[in-house]
């Protein structure tokens, strides 16, 4: 409907219709946009989450989605394709920032023992997300010619959501803490969230990391690249961010109809096969939500990788040989469901929690903007060159896919730790042979020259503590 949307456009503006070439080149321009304004929300998060604070920042976000909602909504009856491109880059740079903050609060807000599991919620409800889109994109919904454009301007319903509810939820007490500095409202944070009156212990693990960062400002990306001490958590968080655009998910998500289509799937058909997709994914985020603090980071990434290289391998066999066998193309429905369970078992959402765990409070910030930059030029790529893949490797495109899978499997089966129920401490120490520091140099040499001498952090520590009723209880 968008693409006859374009022409029909085109066509009343300059009469003639739009060749077939500019129509892909402008679908495709359309769904990578997204990417590039994600890529813009990644920079420009961190001043941001600085400034407003992590929970403020995504209440501030909801500007973005409204206006991105309104563009799109109201692109048809304005006669403009623009609108919509222009939505879908306002609506990246929400999701950019989004994706940023959310992880970064749910791993500060989270005690260590589930942090994995609340970490996985962001890749829980993105899964939400997509069969909640794939809901309203049926036929009997929205999924007419008539109505795409309510499809895009349901993206305001959530974000009223998120305006009613995230006022009365409490700002990360970590960020209270240690970049604020305010003691009290750190402690009522505590108070909710963990549903009892006595912090103490958990104000104490907290300020016993400030004791070593108080006098240490906010990271920037070249300190932070430059610190020998965290040189391999960077390359893992960027490998892996790289590996879960780049596995071939989102060209599935993508192209679905058209892979469903060649697959021999009647075009009626295809929408209600589409909702499978996004039920799989949903419960296979939910399972590993689930195991994620029993079986561990590691095994489910590693896991779901290897298991995406054996049914993208699959998948091909099955499209190239369809014609010859007629039950092949449900064996190619099988290994899309299949390879949509594997990547949210793993892949879909850990990568999220690594990044807030290899790296303490002053470092998180720049992390996730180096990270998200990886994240959404992987996720650019994919949707502007996966057409010409598709069309240049035919059945063979997923081939590429299964080398990156291939390849990131291998690199975390011998670089990565396990970081279940550690603190930042001992994942550290985990890296500090494979960066070649002792832990006692990682401390040190982590910002050579802010750093004030123990008795003046001492005295600063014990200030910050002396400001009511928190004394009795640190002290």
């Amino acid at each position: 409907y968008i693409k006859k949307f374009y022409n029909e456009t085109w066509e009343r503006r300059y009469g003639f219709s739009v060749d077939e070439s500019t129509l892909t080149l402008l679908w495709s321009i359309t769904v990578s946009i997204f990417a590039i304004g994600g890529l813009v929300g990644a920079i420009i998060v961190t001043p941001i989450v600085k400034f407003f604070g992590r929970k403020c920042t995504l209440l501030l976000n909801n500007v973005f989605a409204v206006t991105a909602a309104l563009l799109m909504s109201l692109s048809s009856l304005a006669g403009s394709f623009e609108m919509l491109i222009l939505g879908r880059i306002i609506m990246g740079v929400d999701a950019g920032i989004s994706l940023s903050a959310l992880p970064m609060y749910l791993s500060e807000i989270s005690p260590k023992e589930i942090r994995g599991s609340l970490g996985q919620v962001t890749a829980i409800f993105i899964c939400i997300g997509v069969f909640a889109g794939q809901v309203l994109g049926l036929p009997e919904v929205f999924g007419q010619e008539s109505r795409w454009p309510y499809l895009f301007g349901a993206i305001i319903v959530p974000s009223l959501i998120q305006v009613v509810i995230l006022p009365f939820l409490p700002e990360s007490p970590r960020y209270l803490l240690l970049e604020k500095h305010d003691t009290s409202k750190a402690e009522k944070a505590f108070q909710t969230f963990l549903g009892k009156d006595d912090v103490s212990h958990e104000i104490e693990e907290v300020l016993a990391e400030s004791r070593v960062q108080r006098n240490t400002k906010l990271v920037s990306i070249l300190q932070l690249l430059r610190t020998r001490a965290v040189r391999w958590q960077v390359i893992t968080v960027v490998i892996t961010m790289g590996c879960y655009q780049l596995c071939g998910l989102n060209a599935i998500w993508y192209y679905t109809n058209n892979i469903f289509s060649e697959a021999g799937i009647n075009h009626e058909t295809i929408p209600y096969v589409t909702l499978s997709t996004g039920a799989v994914e949903t419960v296979a985020a939910v399972f590993s939500g689930l195991v994620i603090e029993r079986l561990g980071r590691r095994p489910l990434l590693i896991g779901g990788f290897g298991l995406m290289v054996t049914f993208f391998a699959v998948l091909t066999v099955s499209l190239t040989l369809q014609n010859t066998v007629h039950w092949l193309p449900y064996l190619s429905i099988f290994c899309i469901l299949a390879i949509i369970a594997s990547f949210c078992i793993g892949p879909g959402g850990i990568p999220f929690v690594l990044t807030g765990e290899f790296f303490q409070q002053s470092q998180r910030p720049a992390a996730f903007m180096i990270a998200g930059t990886v994240n959404w030029l992987s996720n650019f790529a994919v949707g502007l060159l996966f057409p010409f893949i598709q069309a240049g490797l035919q059945t063979y495109c997923f081939l590429v896919f299964a080398a990156i899978c291939f390849a990131g499997a291998t690199y975390l089966f011998f670089v990565l730790p396990e970081t279940k129920n550690k603190t930042f401490h001992e994942i550290s120490q985990a890296f500090a042979k494979r960066n070649k520091v002792s832990l006692e140099m990682q401390e040190m040499n982590h910002y050579p020259g802010e750093r004030k001498s123990s008795a003046e952090q001492e005295s600063n520590f014990t200030s910050s503590v002396n400001n009511g009723e928190t004394k009795k209880a640190i002290v």
